[in-house]
């Protein structure tokens, strides 16, 4: 955040904490939608496909719709884009 801005020169001490607990509530949303998916499926292994279908059931997650993509292939190492 500080190197995206010029005009920003210092964080507070405070700063990277409520990053820190924004990083932790984000992932708890996203794990606990993620995992509704996985268990809707009557599975106990949580897949990146439950991932993608949290963010695009939920309103919230729109902001990572660019990183869900409808196909996949064998290409995919991980390192791609989320598949649908």
């Amino acid at each position: 955040m500080k190197n995206s801005n010029d005009d920003v020169k210092m964080i507070s001490g405070e700063a990277p904490i409520v990053f820190s607990k924004a990083c932790e509530l984000f992932i708890e949303q996203l794990t606990k939608r993620s995992w509704a998916v996985a268990l809707q499926a009557k599975r106990r292994t949580l897949h990146k496909d439950d991932i993608a279908s949290a963010i695009i059931a939920t309103d919230l997650f729109d902001f990572l719709l660019n990183l869900v993509s409808d196909s996949t292939g064998p290409e995919d190492n991980g390192h791609e884009a989320i598949s649908k």
